[in-house]
């Protein structure tokens, strides 16, 4: 006799190679035992003859699917990582809008794994607590018996390298089973290698749970620009996804990140600001010399609260320069995307260090997150003695933020006369970009 039964496919295929503890309950008046049964249908139905579990075992499968998946996910190594021992607050060293962001994302988590609609992208630098969040998601999930896989991307993507050679699970059973789980939460998006194969598996998990509508958690320290664009206009899709960046620093050292983009030395300039600097007229400077920076302070609150197009500091060491440059990125440090604030020196050592056979990331994207920033606040540019590699890098650098009009802020002791004819005939476009030259001499602002 047969019966009609709404099981998942998958769970069959899981089970269908097991051994025969899985039976079914022997008075069952449809299998009589055997477990499943197969449905009366046309020849041309699409599911003739497939077998179907029958309902007798639906409880026993359903249990056996959950422990399954829980043994996949490794939960049991992360049962300690619950919403109750997470620190939204009270962690060392952290500032107001860090926290602020911390209990966003834990009251975002919490919401999320009671309702278990839609998706959510908890964005952040390492260590800022987005595993936990993701296994506090899991946990409360399976808690409550929802079949739940919790799997960073590398474990994923050899799992199913896995599958090929595997005897007791083909890899389109396993590609199923992930894609398809009643929750899906990837940890760690963005620490595969990027291959073809790696990218396309991604993307057709990401886009079958996306068509179907099934919840989904992702946490990567990825800038969108980083992220694949198919997956990225899928992660970014405000029907269905609520996106949380992290902007506090790894636990595990609070003093040593502030936070901000990892190249950014803004945990050293974090106390710069408009209030702090000064103006205080003395009498050994000259009332020309103090206007031109008063000016250059008026021009710089200006653009903080506006940041468009570019301005460029001018004047010698010690005259303030640098201070008015880091009260700009202070300004602006609220925004979803922080500004990058990095001295030029700083900056060209970054993208050497990427040549190191034990860098764990390229030039191109290095270069690539300085190039595209919304904001850049590069400090103490000298381009008369670098070499023709910086200079050129430098140059790349400013001509496409020129092209882009991306808002850019450079401080510089060269007069314009000194630097790169190349980049001086960007900076002398008045239409994009204002020059204040600060005459007055060096002092401690």
């Amino acid at each position: 006799m047969s019966k009609e039964n709404s099981q998942n496919s998958s769970s069959i295929d899981y089970l269908s190679d097991s051994n025969s503890d899985y039976l079914g309950d022997p008075d069952c008046p449809y299998c009589h035992g055997l477990g499943y049964v197969r449905q009366d249908l046309p020849l041309q139905h699409p599911d003739f003859g497939k077998l179907q579990i029958c309902s007798c075992r639906e409880n026993q499968i359903t249990t056996q699917v959950k422990e399954h998946l829980y043994k996949l996910s490794h939960l049991d190594e992360l049962s300690h990582l619950t919403f109750e021992n997470f620190a939204q607050r009270g962690r060392f060293g952290i500032l107001p809008r860090q926290a602020d962001s911390l209990e966003q994302a834990f009251n975002q988590a919490q919401h999320f794994s009671r309702t278990l609609n839609g998706w959510l992208v908890l964005q952040g630098n390492y260590g800022c607590g987005k595993t936990h969040l993701a296994a506090a998601v899991a946990n409360f999930a399976v808690s409550i018996g929802i079949p739940t896989l919790f799997i960073t991307v590398p474990d994923l993507l050899d799992m199913l390298r896995f599958a090929y050679n595997d005897p007791d699970a083909t890899f389109e059973r396993r590609f199923e089973e992930i894609r398809s789980s009643e929750l899906l939460i990837i940890d760690d998006f963005g620490t595969q290698n990027a291959t073809a194969w790696a990218q396309e598996k991604l993307f057709q998990i990401i886009n079958y749970r996306y068509i179907n509508h099934l919840p989904l958690l992702v946490t990567t320290n990825l800038s969108d620009q980083d992220i694949d664009e198919r997956i990225r206009s899928r992660l970014r899709d405000p029907d269905i996804v609520t996106h949380v960046i992290i902007t506090a620093p790894d636990y595990r050292n609070p003093t040593g990140d502030m936070g901000y983009q990892d190249i950014s030395a803004m945990d050293v300039s974090h106390h710069l600001n408009f209030s702090n600097f000064s103006l205080k007229e003395t009498e050994k400077i000259p009332k020309s010399d103090l206007q031109s920076l008063k000016k250059a302070f008026q021009g710089s609150v200006s653009y903080s609260e506006n940041p468009r197009g570019w301005i460029v500091i001018l004047g010698d060491h010690a005259t303030g320069k640098t201070h008015l440059a880091a009260a700009i990125a202070n300004a602006q440090i609220d925004n979803e995307y922080p500004p990058i604030f990095i001295t030029a020196i700083d900056l060209l050592d970054h993208l050497r260090a990427t040549f190191n056979p034990n860098s764990t990331i390229t030039l191109d994207r290095q270069f690539e997150k300085v190039r595209k920033a919304r904001l850049l606040i590069l400090d103490d540019l000298r381009t008369q003695a670098a070499s023709p590699w910086a200079r050129e890098k430098l140059y790349q650098l400013f001509d496409h933020r020129y092209m882009a009009e991306l808002s850019t802020v450079i401080t510089s002791s060269d007069s314009l006369e000194e630097m790169d004819p190349r980049l001086r005939s960007r900076i002398l476009d008045r239409r994009l970009c204002k020059i204040f030259a600060i005459t007055v001499p060096s002092f401690t602002g």
